[in-house]
């Protein structure tokens, strides 16, 4: 597969195109982090409110994981990604035009939306590459497409400082930031390589069907227990969202009333997506209906990839998002400097992720390359709450890459799994492990932002409290991930057909199809 890879034809065709949506999806979804500190001074924003709006930058990404893993079984990955693209040069412009912290929140939730498009790509790509070659595939979409944010870190300061046209601030000396117009030409670039890839790009080979659930309103499960397990696996789904409506409150944005009529729209939402599971399920529900054995899943499978992806990619979001201030705090750097060396976190992406992909296909055991590289990760994070001022700076660099090989390779390993779970409902599956991920991100980045006022007591935040708070957020994570690494050992197993030559039912498909073309060339 590596030596065809740059023929960019036929299936690798699709999987460049496709990892190239995700990588602008991606820099439109952290194209705030490396600009952060040039907003806070234009707009008069506390730290506080830079944090929330790292918050709000992952919120709404939880639903519309959700949603768009449901559209994405119904109508195919080519019309939704492409829509995706074009809609999300509305909220970068929204942003761009914004002049007070309401409407950044508001502006910076709908751009959230933008970031359900990691989970289009896996289904794409999974229709394209068999099961022995997954792992490789689905690495080089989500480590090359991730490498979106750090090309945005990297780049989007200097783009932004060049917009400026060479203007100074007078207090500083440094070079002011044309935050607005960069932040706005991500979302234009965005919508037109949206409408480039609708017109060079196919769902399926030829002579391939592609499966769809019988209904997309909700996950379809094959017992009356995982349904009990997915109506418990989705209360996080809309309780993240709660815990986001309350810091929203916190910082002063809207009243007691407003959040209480929030927290009653989202119990509502809880309600609307358990009666879709529900319609999903009810003839299995009411006894109409019974799975065979080789039609069958295991429901905690499936919770057990959102449990990893929780701990790795929410780890990544969060880490992703305050990097940039970290090493601009601690080491006294400016924002362009602090954004190039918070990018070697990212940047990791170009070969971590495809490398846990390969490791998985190579291994010959998916469960043990999860378990693994899922604890190497909480022991690098451990390592990194212990950095500090006195750190050599290219010690930290090297640490920093380190930790992020694990994190994203642990990435690359659970969408080495997520494919092989059940074909016909992979849109929906990747959805909703995609939707941990957030989960993951607005919980780790909630307690971030409330670390500083905790430790104070209320009081003075101070650049110790600030030290002390990042070397917590980073511990906390790895206490987090090597919980899941012990998960996965006693829970997780190996798919069924991890390794073959063709994914569950393809041949079948394949069969059905030619007898069809068969039978229309005997009927003409």
């Amino acid at each position: 597969m590596l030596t065809e890879m740059w023929s960019l034809r036929g299936r690798y065709k699709i999987l460049h195109f496709t990892w190239f949506a995700f990588f602008l999806s991606f820099v439109v979804w952290f194209n705030l982090a490396p600009l952060a500190t040039q907003v806070a001074a234009d707009l008069n924003l506390e730290v506080g409110q830079i944090r929330t709006l790292a918050i709000c930058n992952v919120a709404l990404t939880v639903p519309a994981r959700i949603i768009i893993g449901m559209l994405l079984d119904k109508y195919g990955p080519r019309i939704t990604y492409s829509l995706l693209l074009i809609y999300a040069a509305i909220p970068c412009i929204a942003f761009a035009m914004a002049q007070d912290f309401g409407q950044l929140v508001v502006s910076r939730l709908a751009l959230s939306i933008v970031g359900a498009g990691f989970v289009i790509g896996i289904r794409m790509v999974a229709e394209w590459f068999p099961p022995k070659e997954i792992g490789i595939a689905e690495g080089i979409y989500g480590g090359w497409g991730n490498f979106g944010s750090a090309a945005a870190a990297f780049t989007i300061p200097a783009i932004a400082a060049w917009l400026a046209f060479g203007a100074i601030n007078p207090q500083t000396g440094e070079a002011l930031l044309n935050w607005r117009l960069a932040i706005a030409g991500t979302g234009i670039i965005a919508a037109i390589y949206g409408v480039f890839y609708y017109f060079n790009v196919q769902d399926h080979p030829p002579g391939k069907v592609y499966q769809r659930p019988k209904s997309a309103r909700g996950l379809e499960v094959t017992s009356k227990r995982d349904f009990l397990f997915l109506m418990l696996m989705n209360v996080p789904l809309s309780g993240i969202l709660m815990v986001l409506a309350w810091r929203l409150k916190k910082i002063g944005l809207y009243g007691q009333g407003v959040l209480i009529l929030i927290l009653l729209a989202l119990v509502g939402l809880y309600l609307f997506q358990a009666y879709n599971c529900w319609s999903a399920n009810k003839e299995l529900l009411s006894g109409k209906k019974r799975y065979a054995p080789e039609d069958r899943y295991n429901f905690s499978q499936v919770a057990m990839l959102e449990l990893t992806y929780l701990a790795n990619f929410g780890s990544e979001l969060a880490v992703v998002s305050m990097l940039p201030a970290f090493f601009e705090g601690t080491f006294t750097l400016n924002a362009t400097k602090a954004g190039m060396i918070a990018s070697t976190y990212a940047f990791m992406n170009l070969m971590a992720r495809p490398g846990g992909g390969l490791i998985s296909d190579r291994l010959g055991s998916r469960k043990t390359t999860m378990t693994v590289l899922t604890a190497a990760m909480g022991i690098s994070y451990l390592m990194m709450g212990s950095v500090n001022s006195g750190w050599w700076i290219p010690a930290v660099i090297l640490l920093t890459m380190a930790c992020s090989f694990f994190v994203q390779a642990g990435e690359g390993s659970t969408f080495a799994i997520v494919p092989l779970v059940k074909r016909r409902v992979t849109g929906q599956i990747a959805g909703n492990v995609g939707a941990y991920g957030n989960v993951g991100a607005v919980a780790f980045l909630t307690i971030f932002s409330l670390l500083p006022e905790w430790l104070s007591g209320g009081g003075e935040i101070t650049p110790a409290v600030i030290g002390q708070a990042n070397t917590i957020f980073f511990q906390m994570m790895g206490v987090v991930a090597l919980i899941v690494a012990f998960l996965c050992w006693f829970v997780l197993k190996e798919p069924k057909g991890s390794f073959s030559e063709h994914h569950e039912g393809e041949e079948a498909d394949i069969s059905e199809t030619m007898q069809k073309k068969m039978g229309t060339k005997a009927i003409d």
